[in-house]
C-alpha cells in the first residue's frame, strides 16, 4: 500500500520499487544490464532506428497528430523579421564590418508522437478502485491520480504560472531521460517469418520464431519487433492510402491472454516495435464486458510499468544482425528530457 493507493491491479509492480516510482521496469536496467549490453558490441557498427521525424506525412494515420513545422526563430531589435542567415556584420549596436560571422537559428512545432517514439507511463491509465471503497477513479501507473498528479486542461494546469494547460507533474519522460535508456535490446524479426500481411501474432508464434533464430530474452532486456510497417512508411513516402496503411505488417496479439501473461513473466524493461502501436488497433469488437480499449498498452502502462516504443526504423538492423547470426546489439535510447511529457519523439542508436 501507498499514500496514493490501498488497493492495486491484480499482477501489477505498484510499490516494487517504493511508493514514489516512476519508471517501472526502467529500473531493471542497472549497471549490470549496462554492462552486458556493451559486451554485445564486437563490431563498432551503429544503426539508427529512427525515420525522419516528418514520416509518416500527413494525418492519415492519427487525425491529432500533425506534422513538424520547422520555421525560423523572430528576429532581433533593427534585424529582420526572423533570425536566418544573419550576417553578423549587419547587426545594429554590436555589429561590425570586420565580423565574417552568418547565423540561423529555428523552432519547430512537433507532436511529440507523431512518429519514431516512446509512450511513457503517462500515456495510458486506466479507471481503478485504488481506494478499495468501490469507486472507480482515474489513475495512472503507482496510484498516480489524473486531476492531481496529471493536471489539465486548464488555463493554467501546471500551477506554475506559465500558462501550461495540461502537465505530467508526475510519470513524465524527464525521469526516464535521466536514468537512462542504455542496456541490452534484443530483436525478434517477425518481418522475415511472416511477410508484409496483416495478422495478429500470439504466443504460440512468437515463441516458435524465437526458437527458430535463437532469441532469449532476459530480465532487463529491451524487446525490439521488426514487422517491416516503418520500412513501408519510408517507401509510401508521405503518400498513405487509408485502406493499405492499417492493414499492413503484423502486430501483437493482445487478445492473447497467454502473451499478454508472457509479456508480465518476461520482465523485460521496454517493448519496442517499428509498427503504429505494438499491438493491433482492431476498432470496436464485440465484448460487452469493461475492458481496455488496447490490452497491451493497459497492461504495460498502467500495471507493469513497461514503456512502449513505437514507429522505430529497425529494417537495416534486422538485416544486419541476421546476416551475422545475432539478435543482440547495445541500445541507446533516451527520450527528450523536457519535464512534464507523456511521449516523447526519439533517435534510438543500436551498436553492434
Amino acid at each position: 500500500m501507498s499514500d496514493r493507493w490501498t488497493m492495486r491491479p491484480e499482477g501489477s509492480t505498484w510499490g516494487d520499487w517504493g511508493d514514489d516510482d516512476e519508471l517501472g521496469r526502467i529500473n531493471l536496467i542497472t549497471p549490470a544490464k549496462v554492462l552486458e549490453g556493451i559486451r554485445e558490441v564486437t563490431e563498432g557498427i551503429s544503426f539508427c532506428l529512427s525515420l525522419p521525424l516528418d514520416f509518416p506525412g500527413g494525418t492519415v494515420l492519427n487525425q491529432r497528430r500533425h506534422p513538424p513545422k520547422i520555421a525560423p526563430t523572430e528576429g532581433m531589435d533593427g534585424v529582420r523579421d526572423t533570425f536566418y542567415n544573419v550576417h553578423m556584420s549587419e547587426m545594429p549596436d554590436w555589429g561590425d564590418p570586420k565580423y565574417v560571422d552568418v547565423w540561423a537559428d529555428d523552432v519547430v512545432t512537433l507532436s511529440l508522437q507523431y512518429s519514431t517514439q516512446w509512450d511513457s507511463l503517462a500515456h495510458v491509465g486506466a479507471e481503478f478502485d485504488v481506494d478499495g471503497d468501490g469507486i472507480d477513479e482515474a489513475v495512472y501507473y503507482n496510484g498516480y491520480r489524473a486531476g492531481v498528479d496529471l493536471v489539465g486542461p486548464s488555463a493554467d494546469a501546471a500551477g506554475d504560472g506559465v500558462g501550461h494547460r495540461c502537465f505530467a507533474h508526475h510519470l513524465g519522460l524527464e525521469h526516464m531521460a535521466w536514468h537512462g535508456v542504455q542496456g541490452r535490446g534484443v530483436l525478434v524479426d517477425l518481418a522475415h517469418h511472416l511477410g508484409m500481411g496483416w495478422r495478429a501474432v500470439d504466443l504460440e508464434t512468437l515463441q516458435e520464431i524465437m526458437e527458430a533464430d535463437g532469441v532469449v530474452v532476459e530480465p532487463g532486456d529491451v524487446l525490439v519487433l521488426h514487422t517491416g510497417f516503418a520500412t513501408k512508411v519510408l517507401e509510401w513516402d508521405k503518400n498513405l492510402d487509408p485502406a493499405t496503411i492499417f492493414t499492413t505488417a503484423c502486430y501483437l496479439d493482445a487478445h492473447d491472454d497467454a502473451l499478454l501473461e508472457w509479456v508480465a513473466e518476461s520482465q523485460i524493461a521496454a517493448l519496442v516495435a517499428d509498427n503504429y502501436a505494438v499491438e493491433g488497433l482492431l476498432g470496436k469488437d464485440r465484448d460487452p464486458s469493461r475492458h481496455s480499449f488496447l490490452p497491451l498498452h493497459h497492461l504495460c502502462l498502467f500495471k507493469l510499468g513497461v514503456p512502449l516504443g513505437e514507429m522505430w526504423y529497425l529494417h537495416d538492423l534486422a538485416a544486419w544482425l541476421r546476416d551475422h547470426r545475432r539478435s543482440r546489439f547495445l541500445l541507446t535510447a533516451p527520450p527528450l528530457r523536457l519535464p512534464g511529457i507523456v511521449g516523447s519523439p526519439v533517435t534510438p542508436i543500436a551498436t553492434v
